[in-house]
């Protein structure tokens, strides 16, 4: 019989700390859950249970971010959701949840599911994200209009609806690789439920920034073990 013995990853843990650490290992892998059940031996039920609590624990980690204050930044907006109704039009199209993004070049991306794609809203994003001397790469989109306006010295832009998409260094092609990481991996889930898409999002900015030979195994335990899951303050799968 397995020995339980004290979990330090998981508080109040039902199951081993060498079967978490299995669980954790196939989740780093981005198997699915019911492949992860197959191999742990562990039922359905308990398998989804952890995995809402170390998602939980991504998105807590993600959102503790430093803002950028040097270098080249790209921002964008992206729309998340069904394949748009015939007749509906316009960003922001019935149905789909709007992401704005900022990608830090050679670093990382960050992301905010947003209610709309208006200058009042993301101009305080931007501004939360970025705060020293950056450069500035988006598209015409005209939320983005006054950016040097208001203290971003160096902004540039690509024309998309005039089929310009670089001149130059000038880009967006580094927020729009996460966009196309985000959106493949998200398929495999066959839609996405509303009230945990924004821990699908953080999952995916924390493997997108882990590529390229991050560990991201061994950066989830070392998340965990400084937060373990389940704390005296609940269980965080029923938060």
């Amino acid at each position: 019989m397995e020995m339980l013995g004290q979990n330090k990853y998981a508080n109040r843990s039902k199951i081993s700390e060498a079967k978490f650490r299995e669980l954790a290992r196939y989740f780093s892998l981005d198997l699915e859950a019911t492949k992860i059940s197959n191999l742990t031996g562990l039922n359905r039920n308990t398998i989804n249970r952890y995995l809402m609590g170390i998602r939980k624990a991504i998105y807590a980690h993600c959102k503790n971010v430093s803002p950028v204050k040097d270098g080249e930044v790209e921002i964008d907006e992206s729309y998340f959701g069904p394949r748009r109704v015939k007749g509906k039009r316009g960003r922001g199209a019935e149905s789909k949840t709007i992401v704005f993004g900022l990608f830090k070049r050679n670093g990382k991306v960050y992301t905010s599911i947003v209610p709309d794609a208006s200058k009042d809203t993301l101009l305080p994003l931007i501004r939360g994200y970025a705060t020293g001397d950056v450069a500035i790469n988006s598209d015409g989109w005209r939320a983005y209009d006054g950016l040097v306006d208001v203290g971003y010295k160096k902004h540039y832009r690509v024309s998309h609806g005039e089929n310009e998409f670089s001149r130059g260094s000038v880009h967006i092609n580094g927020i729009e690789s996460f966009w196309g990481f985000a959106k493949h991996r998200l398929i495999k889930f066959k839609g996405v439920r509303k009230k945990v898409f924004d821990l699908h999002l953080k999952e995916c900015e924390f493997r997108f920034n882990l590529r390229g030979g991050g560990d991201i195994y061994h950066e989830l335990l070392k998340i965990l073990r400084k937060n373990p899951l389940f704390s005296e303050k609940g269980d965080a799968s029923k938060k």
